[in-house]
Order: C-alpha cells, then structure tokens, then sequence
C-alpha cells in the first residue's frame, strides 16, 4: 500500500513532535511515525531541564554561548551555538504555549536550576522530571490537531532515493533526493511505502547500543544508520557521552538516570569505602563537567576494580532533598536506599550522542528534501561535548529552522510515484531468533568494553575485527529472510558501532569525549 503525506515525520520525540505541529498548523497534511509508543522517546526520560538565557539582570547570551564553546573542547560550530542561544528564549515561549509548565518560585519567576558547566543559574525545569512535562503536552497537542496522522508501532526500514529507480547512489552523487520510507507496521509484518514531500529525521539516540545505557531500549540509531546507508553525512560519531551517574542496580535496562542536578544541590562523589575522590581530578570537584566526572569515576572503579561509586546527599536538608527529587528519592526508596541517610550506588551508562546525521543552520541534510533535527543529528552546538540541558532546546530551536526551511519548499514539489513496492519475495522467516538476540548482545559486549569512555588504537581494532564478523552474518542474515524489527534494529546497531569506532580511529587526539590512551590530551585542549 502506498500512502502519500506532505510530510513524513520518523521519530515523536521533542524534535519530531514539535516540528510535526509546526508544520501542521499551515494546514500541511503530516504523518508522524514512531516505532513504539508516542511516550517512549528519548526526550520522555530527560530529567534535567531546558537551558535557555531568561534572567538577564544576572545572565546574559554571550555567557551561555561561552559556556557552550568550552564544554564543547572548542570543536563547536559558532554559528550554530550562537544560533540555538538566541533562538532559545522565544522556543521556550513556544513550548509554554503548548502546555509545558516550568516551575516557578513564590514571586512568579522561573526557578532555575544551575548543571555542570553553567556559569549561572539558567535551566527551566518541571520537578525532576522535565523530559514527562514536555513530552505529555506535546502528545496531547499532537493528538489534538487534525492535521496529524500518528502510526504507533511504525518502524522505518529504508528511507527512499534514487537508488529504488535503479539509479547507482555513491557518496559523491551530487543531488540525492529523499522521496519518503519503507514502514513497516509492527503488528502485522506488513511493509508499505510512505511518499512525502519533505522528511524529517528525528529518531534519536543510540544509547542501546551499549551494554549499559540511560535511553530506552528503542534508541539504537535508526535514522543515522538509514542515512548513512543511503550514503548521507555523519559526522562526530566519535563523541558519545556518558552520563557519570546512573543508578547502579544490576540488570535495569534502561539505567535509571540520577539528574545532573543533584550534584549541583550539592552531592558529593565518594568510593566504596566512603573517601571523596574528585579533588585528585578537577579543582571544579563533584561539578566538573560530565566527561571529567565519567572518567574519574571509570577510573576509579577500574584501579579498584569496583563496579560502581557512591553518590552522597546525606549532609543535605532531607525534605529539601524530598522536594527538589521527589521522583528520584521514589525510585531509591523502592530498591531500599533512603537517599536521605544512604548513599546511592552510581555508575557511568551512555547517555547522549553528540554526532549524528550532518546538518546546515536550516537543519537540511546532504541528501535533499531530508531534515534531521535532536539526537539524531548533528549541528555542531556540541562540538566535542554537550553541556547540560542544551539538547532538548537545540530540538525545539532547529525544528522550528526546519518547519521554516521546509514549508517555503515544500509546494513545489511532487511525490515521486514510481517507487517500487518492498520486495521480499525469495525470503523466509528468520530461522532462529537466538541468533539475532545473541549478536544484539555482543554488539553492546564490543561496544562498551572496547569503544567506551577511554580508548585505545588496540581497543579500537579488535571492536573493528569483532564487529566485521558480525556484520557479514547479519548481512547475509538479512538478504535471506523477511524483514522483522529485530534484524532491522540488529543492522542499524552494527551500522552506528561501525561509524562510532571508524570516527574515533580517525581522530588522532583525546578531545571532548574521546579519550583514547595513545594520544593524551595536551594542556591546551
């Protein structure tokens, strides 16, 4: 079956949704897809909150965007850091406008939280739990406009180019076009060609293709791995980052997320037997940022061969602490830690993706008539390292460049209506599924032994020889049985892992968050 949208949007996270209503309220025809539920994105699981300059007696643009440019190791694109800044404080009225609501003090002001790497107070946060605020009022707002076509447990296979007309693409074909995707619907097996005008690429993350991970089990690179394979730019594939403090309880897939927060209301680090550790590795202590913190801790619990660290708050005003984490104090209190008398048990878990499908400041693609917009993409605002909070408002800011790019284009073009329908005929059904659930579990063995928060050329080589092998099986796997989610998400996984390991062997440094052994970091980076 083939069906036919103005736009096509994959993904409903806070980039997909946001730019689907943006869109739809010019009275453009949209299909928003998303391969589980609409709550089961990336964005759903944000603890932290929104940075956006709003008090400006105390904070200014220029702060912000030199907080940016120095967690980013000074890899940042300018442009774009400067752009999602300034754009920032109307995006945050736009989400207002959509129901958000960020808490407030007594005076009517917004409460803002100070993270990791912020010089002054400046994100906007609902509780703890931010990420739920944003994506439950941008689901009822989707749900809400007629505009909008949602398909639940919808996965996108392939998007389409003019390699489907018998055309040879190569990455130095000058003009590849996107004409929409192969989808297939999860509950029947059933793949059909969706024909769109514009797409937009918003599938988020790749969290899952590490063995410990704070996303969801959903996050495993689709649409970069889509784009790549339909010879597209991905760029900063190298730059994963790692949350440092992720609840460590054994077999949690995903990892509960300890907020960023918590060490900016004054949570102190300490090992195993109760000593803090932070001041052998940054005068900045507990709040350095992320990839100092994640390293520290590795590499303690490397020297001592522990499996986790604490993270302590005991010292704070216990219904302060009750108040400012109720969900997290929840969460503890269930598995039997009173986070008021006891330390929480943390690990490192890969959290964030810097690099992604290659963007312009109109969030455009290589490949023409593709946005890319979130995770998922890549602008430049991270360069080598994200600050705190500025992933969800990169979101909104280039998905509003986006809605405008594409809605001054989208009229003159047509649907190219000589795609061929999926072809699966010659293939049967897969015939042991032990085979692909095994290979998903040595990707994510590979992925977080080798290619992890320090690595080294020897690391980095023997995940390229174990991955290669995989690869091929999978390969001829996939050639010979039908398509089901789980070889599709199998061959994505490899995809990411190929072009996370292949970037980080071409970067002869330790910037951001590659660090790799054989190339300490100078003092000037």
């Amino acid at each position: 079956m083939v069906q036919r949208f103005d736009f096509l949007v994959i993904g409903s996270g806070i980039a997909g949704m946001s730019f689907a209503l943006k869109v739809a309220s010019k009275g453009k025809k949209v299909a928003l897809v998303c391969k589980s539920g609409l709550e089961e994105a990336n964005t759903y699981f944000a603890q932290g909150g929104v940075a956006s300059v709003t008090n400006l007696i105390v904070d200014n643009f220029e702060k912000h965007i030199e907080d940016t440019m120095i967690a980013g190791d000074w890899l940042s694109d300018r442009g774009a850091v400067e752009k999602v800044v300034r754009d920032a404080p109307q995006q945050i009225k736009e989400l207002i406008s959509w129901g958000v609501d960020f808490d407030k003090d007594e005076k009517g002001n917004f409460d803002l939280h100070r993270e990791g790497g912020h010089s002054e107070f400046r994100i906007l946060h609902h509780k703890d739990n931010t990420g739920a605020e944003i994506q439950d009022s941008l689901i009822k707002a989707v749900q809400q406009h007629p505009n909008i076509t949602v398909f639940e447990n919808h996965f996108a296979i392939e998007i389409l180019t003019q390699h489907h007309l018998g055309v040879n693409v190569t990455r130095q074909t000058p003009d590849i076009q996107c004409y929409g995707a192969y989808i297939m619907d999860l509950k029947t097996g059933k793949i059909d060609t969706f024909l769109s005008k514009i797409t937009l690429m918003a599938t988020g993350g790749i969290g899952a293709v590490y063995q410990t991970t704070t996303n969801p089990m959903v996050a495993t690179g689709d649409g970069i791995a889509m784009v790549y394979r339909a010879k597209g730019t991905v760029k900063d594939m190298e730059f994963v980052q790692f949350h440092p403090t992720a609840l460590y309880h054994p077999g949690d897939r995903p990892s509960f997320l300890i907020t960023e927060a918590m060490r900016g209301y004054g949570g102190v680090l300490r090992t195993l037997d109760g000593k803090e550790f932070m001041q052998k590795y940054d005068k900045r202590l507990s709040l350095a940022p992320r990839d100092i913190v994640a390293r520290a801790i590795d590499n303690e619990m490397k020297n001592r061969g522990d499996d986790h660290v604490y993270l302590d708050v005991t010292h704070k005003d216990p219904e302060e602490t009750k108040k400012h984490f109720p969900n997290i104090y929840e969460k503890c209190l269930s598995l039997g830690i009173d986070i008021t008398k006891d330390y929480i048990p943390v690990a490192p878990a890969a959290h964030y993706l810097c690099g992604g499908i290659k963007v312009d400041l109109d969030a455009r693609s290589s490949i023409n008539r593709l946005y890319a917009v979130g995770e998922c993409s890549c602008t430049g605002l991270h360069g080598g390292n994200r600050l705190a909070s500025n992933s969800l408002i990169e979101a909104v800011v280039y998905a509003d460049a986006a809605a405008k790019h594409s809605l001054s284009i989208v009229d003159s073009l047509n649907y190219q209506e000589d795609i061929p329908t999926w072809n699966d005929e010659g293939t049967r059904s897969p015939e042991e599924m032990v085979l692909i659930t095994q290979s998903i579990r040595e990707v994510g063995q590979i992925m977080s032994t080798y290619v992890g928060i320090v690595r080294s050329d020897l690391r980095l080589k023997r995940a390229w020889d174990r991955l290669d092998i995989i690869y091929e099986e999978t390969e001829s796997l996939f050639k010979r049985s039908v398509a089901s989610k789980d070889i599709c998400e199998l061959r994505n996984m490899i995809n990411v892992g190929y072009l996370i390991m292949r970037q980080a062997i071409d970067r002869k440094e330790s910037r951001g968050l590659h660090y790799t052994l054989d190339y300490p970091p100078t003092k000037k980076s």
